[in-house]
């Protein structure tokens, strides 16, 4: 039998007001965690967090923070373990959608995406790991994108930082097995979020965002595009104790478009 209950079990999750994240909060309070859930903007945060609050029965904490900066991420981690009580699970899903031909990344835009993407995930990784080894359990899941294995034309930077961020997973999945700190990575295909709405707007293709979702389909095996609660889900399962035997892995949840496996 699966077993995905998460009772007495706190996890802190970035970029989480919104779309993969909020969706992984949402499953965690399903599953009777406690959560701490990390944006940028303190209304958007605000909102998520009381929609969350009337939906679940475990406790709800909002944490304000820019998690590419190094000061945030200590404090961040502060705030949710004094708030929690610990953090046993570490989400690191915070991201953006930034891809470009390579002669046209300046070195502000490479540092901004690595500071992101990958330093981010390190200090918060880092902060959480002795508390994790000391309870003999622990688990954290590196939000990453197919370009982590399918570097494609017009991908920097993005899919050199995601490489790296499949890298950060090996290394810790090596150095936590020994004390039950489960480490593992979750590859986003196209998943219908926010972002996605953004970018139709943006391109203005004069096409309805069903047809813009419906056209950018036709890159996938199982011919649509996901959704935010089906990645949701293979989150809660890695964090959850039905995926005791799991670690060190970089699972591709894209309906099978990545061609790497």
């Amino acid at each position: 039998m699966i077993d995905m209950r998460m009772d007495q079990r706190c996890a802190l999750i970035t970029g989480a007001s919104k779309g993969i994240g909020y969706a992984a909060a949402t499953n965690f309070m399903k599953a009777g965690a406690n959560v701490a859930i990390v944006a940028r903007r303190p209304d958007v945060l605000e909102e998520a967090c009381a929609t969350l609050r009337r939906e679940g029965k475990g406790k709800v904490v909002g944490i304000s923070g820019d998690v590419s900066k190094a000061a945030d991420c200590t404090r961040i981690f502060a705030t949710a373990e004094k708030e929690l009580g610990k953090v046993d699970v570490l989400i690191n899903n915070a991201g953006t959608h930034q891809n470009g031909a390579f002669e046209d990344a300046t070195d502000e835009i490479w540092q901004a995406d690595l500071d992101l993407k990958l330093f981010a995930a390190i200090r918060l990784s880092r902060a959480a790991l002795p508390g994790m080894k000391a309870r003999k359990w622990g688990r954290i899941v590196n939000v990453l994108n197919s370009g982590a294995k399918w570097q494609r034309h017009g991908s920097a930077p993005t899919s050199i930082s995601r490489a790296a961020g499949m890298a950060l997973t090996k290394v810790l999945s090596n150095e936590g097995a020994a004390h039950n700190v489960l480490v593992n990575a979750v590859l986003v295909g196209l998943i219908q979020t926010d972002q996605w709405v953004r970018g139709h707007a943006k391109e203005n293709k004069g096409c309805t965002l069903e047809e813009y979702l419906a056209e950018m389909a036709q890159r996938i095996p199982l011919n649509r595009v996901g959704t935010a609660e089906e990645f949701a889900n293979m989150i809660l399962f890695l964090s959850s104790d039905a995926g005791s035997y799991v670690t060190g892995t970089a699972i591709n949840v894209d309906g099978g478009m990545c061609p790497v496996v």
